[in-house]
């Protein structure tokens, strides 16, 4: 690299505040030294940017990691027939409609997501553009078709494995594939009319069967898991992180403390589904549920399990692909400190997807992916509503 080049690839970035993902920095006027995408610094003595290296100063604002969304489906359009149009549509029409969701996405401040289910893997093509073009949308860790058995939750997507034999092909698949994460179906969703959500769709010896086979090629594993038992079972068989945790019944929800307290021990990640568009209809029963299901969040914060959000974007019109700054808010709304809630969508979240040190902090060696915001979100956590500037990689993007 030429000086020249070097020179082009490195900045300065001035705020009054800095949320590092873990805490905050209340220097007045701390600057981000970013270098090739990376930070190298963080300066809190008011000094002034090594010659030759331009300064950004933002003002009154703060900066934080890039939010990270750890459960989200680009192949959903969050509409009212969200099956019926990924499964009519030409991959053509999925792919542009995925795009947008990107993009959506990254405007709001979403540097990296987990693409927790697509179709025909069409992920993985807006993985690879999004990368080469960072300025198009997030870093995109990418499933591919979830697991699930012969008509389970989301067949329709075309991820249907059964038995021991079917599971291990599935992985396999996926993995020379180049997927970043297997997510399998562990119980019924909502979404599948002909299961239930509270309902184990796999035995445990499958559910172990799949971790394994998943480990064994170096990839984390997702498990949906809506019903007490699946999550028990997930659990038990050492999946990486437990989507949903919702302990659902057939008429409600109805949480185990002894299980709670089984996943805060083991400290597994829970990417928890909240967040929902404020003013959008949500379908009963959910609109019941809602309260509820804050007050369960809440209690399993305080029991010490591990919480980032993964609101499920584009399943509903109520969750559409940006909506996890209103989840972050509802978080805090339900008693969570707005230090952990902002800790659950960049650290915990980097961590849940496997790239702890190397996401989520804005730390010296960690990637240049910033959101900052206008005012303090630690005491206002409205303020992640008022982007002022966005850099993914260490390039301007908003």
């Amino acid at each position: 690299m030429t000086t020249a080049e070097r020179a082009d690839t490195r900045r300065a970035v001035r705020a009054r505040r800095v949320f590092d993902g873990l805490d905050l920095c209340r220097a007045q006027d701390a600057m981000v030294l970013i270098e090739s995408g990376f930070i190298t610094d963080i300066d809190t003595t008011g000094a002034e940017p090594p010659a030759g290296v331009p300064l950004e100063d933002l003002g009154d604002v703060t900066v934080l990691p890039g939010l990270i969304d750890t459960h989200t489906h680009l192949a959903f359009d969050a509409s009212d027939e969200v099956v019926a149009h990924v499964q009519q549509a030409t991959p053509e029409e999925l792919s542009a409609q995925m795009r947008r969701a990107a993009a959506s996405m990254l405007r709001c401040g979403i540097t990296t997501i987990r693409d927790l289910g697509d179709r025909d893997y069409l992920s993985f093509t807006i993985r690879e553009e999004t990368a080469v073009r960072p300025e198009t949308g997030p870093t995109i860790l990418a499933a591919g078709p979830p697991l699930t058995p012969t008509g389970g939750h989301c067949w329709f997507l075309g991820g249907q494995a059964d038995g021991l034999d079917g599971i291990s092909r599935a992985v396999a698949e996926h993995a020379a594939r180049g997927a970043d994460v297997i997510k399998m179906m562990v119980t019924g969703g909502r979404m599948t009319p002909t299961t239930l959500p509270h309902e184990s769709q796999y035995t445990l010896n499958e559910l172990r069967a799949a971790v394994d086979r998943a480990h064994e090629r170096g990839l984390t594993i997702a498990g949906h898991a809506h019903g007490r038992q699946g999550i028990a079972d997930a659990l038990a068989a050492g999946f990486d992180t437990l989507e949903h945790v919702s302990f659902m019944t057939a008429d409600g929800i109805a949480p185990d403390q002894a299980v709670i307290d089984a996943i805060a021990a083991s400290g597994i990640i829970s990417s928890v589904t909240v967040g929902v568009l404020p003013g959008a209809a949500v379908p009963p029963p959910l609109d019941r549920l809602l309260p509820l299901m804050l007050a369960h969040l809440k209690n399993m914060y305080d029991s010490g399990v591990r919480i980032t959000i993964g609101p499920d974007g584009g399943v509903a019109p109520a969750k559409p692909h940006d909506v996890l700054p209103h989840a972050l808010s509802a978080l805090v709304e339900a008693g969570i400190p707005a230090r952990a809630a902002l800790a659950a969508v960049t650290s915990t979240a980097a961590e849940a997807c496997g790239l702890k040190g190397r996401i989520g902090r804005v730390a010296p060696g960690h990637s240049a992916d910033l959101l900052a915001v206008s005012g303090d979100p630690l005491t206002d956590i409205a303020a992640i509503h008022r982007p002022s500037a966005i850099y993914r990689r260490g390039r301007r993007v908003l």
